[in-house]
């Protein structure tokens, strides 16, 4: 449809110029803009090609419809080079879409052109107001196109910027995950099975439990694995329904109990104390909570020292409180120098809008305390009956 468009304009354009060889030069300059019209079409999918057939249409329109000028018929030929205003309009839209070359070398032809025809076809003062008229217009054409097309290419940067944020948040949230479900994961094994080691050809039961303390964690890590991995591949359109198994739900709060068990077995004993009203918590923040207080039980395993800390969760109005607290031999206020948990605790709780304060006691030991904002909750009105 693009080509008749372009196929139709030029049949116009032979009908305006040898249809009415008499009328003025206004009356062909705005049949050829209106005529103009039906390069829409072609503009859209090839811009260079409907600026020559302009310029050609312009052309044409002048070098045709013009003849002998007097004093009184110059002022009736004013108006035939209205179809240098299709050219200016093809213009702007070539500074938006085409390359800075490109646009360059069309507005150099662009406008020796219209300044060769109206050089030749105006005379006197029509030629000075015609040349002022449309250097102007293509000026003002041009600059419009270079606005819109700064303005185009700033959106597409943003864009570009925000999947880049956006990719990098999620690559970041993937590696806190891993890192806080298999470093505490980890831990508990080494530690279960240096006590396995120890006591193999002694104490056989105590063997026998570590053995079954490493199998029944590494079970756990495997199947957090395994949730992560389906959830990512999930995220593919392409990903094959094979792979589309029901996932386990995200750790919460609900599962510390079961956490300070698992912690006990690798020779920490957790006191887990709660207060306020317990109650469901959004999944974003019931996570984020539950992964700091594994993270924080890691390095109390792994660094501490000692047998014994203390788990305080405390349900606010306005906010959640974690604390976790132990008395052995402390740590510096960023933890390993190797490692990312509390860097991975920050990320967490920046995310949440909250706070978190780590590191060691004055009397000793270590503390990891966080401060997670609640959202109001939400009334629902209640219909009487």
């Amino acid at each position: 449809m693009a080509w008749v468009g372009g196929v139709l304009y030029l049949l116009a354009l032979v009908l305006l110029i040898g249809g009415a060889p008499r009328a003025s030069g206004t009356v062909h300059g705005a049949g050829g803009l209106l005529a103009a019209s039906l390069l829409v079409g072609v503009l859209r999918r090839a811009p260079r090609t409907a600026l020559a057939m302009t310029l050609f249409g312009s052309t044409a329109v002048v070098v045709f419809t013009s003849g002998p000028v007097t004093i009184s018929t110059s002022a009736s030929y004013q108006g035939q080079f209205l179809p240098n205003l299709a050219v200016d309009l093809v213009l702007g839209v070539l500074v938006v879409r085409g390359t800075r070359r490109a646009s360059i070398v069309a507005v150099a032809l662009s406008f020796t052109a219209q300044m060769l025809l109206i050089a030749g076809f105006a005379h006197g003062d029509d030629m000075t107001l015609n040349s002022v008229i449309a250097f102007l217009a293509m000026a003002a054409s041009c600059m419009v196109g270079l606005l819109a097309r700064e303005r185009r290419e700033h959106t597409v940067a943003l864009r570009t910027q925000e999947v880049a944020e956006a990719v990098t948040a999620e690559r970041l949230r993937i590696a806190r995950e891993l890192h806080d479900m298999v470093a505490h994961s980890i831990g508990i094994i080494a530690i279960q099975a240096g006590v396995g080691s120890r006591v193999i050809e002694t104490q056989p039961a105590e063997a026998r439990e570590a053995l079954r303390a490493i199998e029944t964690t590494s079970r756990e890590t495997l199947s957090g694995l395994r949730r992560t991995l389906v959830a990512l591949r999930q995220a593919d359109p392409g990903a094959a329904d094979s792979v589309r198994a029901p996932l386990a739900p995200s750790p919460g709060l609900a599962d510390i109990e079961r956490l300070a068990a698992a912690t006990a077995d690798a020779g920490v004993r957790v006191d887990v104390r709660h207060s306020g009203e317990r109650r469901p918590l959004p999944a974003d923040i019931d996570l984020s909570a539950y992964r700091i207080v594994q993270e924080a039980l890691t390095n109390v395993v792994r660094h501490a020292g000692t047998g014994r800390c203390r788990v305080a969760i405390d349900y606010g109005d306005e906010e959640l409180s974690v604390e976790v607290v132990d008395d052995g031999r402390g740590a510096t206020a960023n933890g390993s120098a190797h490692g990312f948990g509390i860097v991975g605790m920050r990320e967490r709780v920046g995310l949440l809008h909250g706070h978190l304060s780590a590191g060691p006691r004055p009397g000793g030991g270590f503390r990891v305390a966080a401060r997670l904002p609640l959202p109001e909750p939400v009334d629902v009105p209640v219909e009487a009956r």
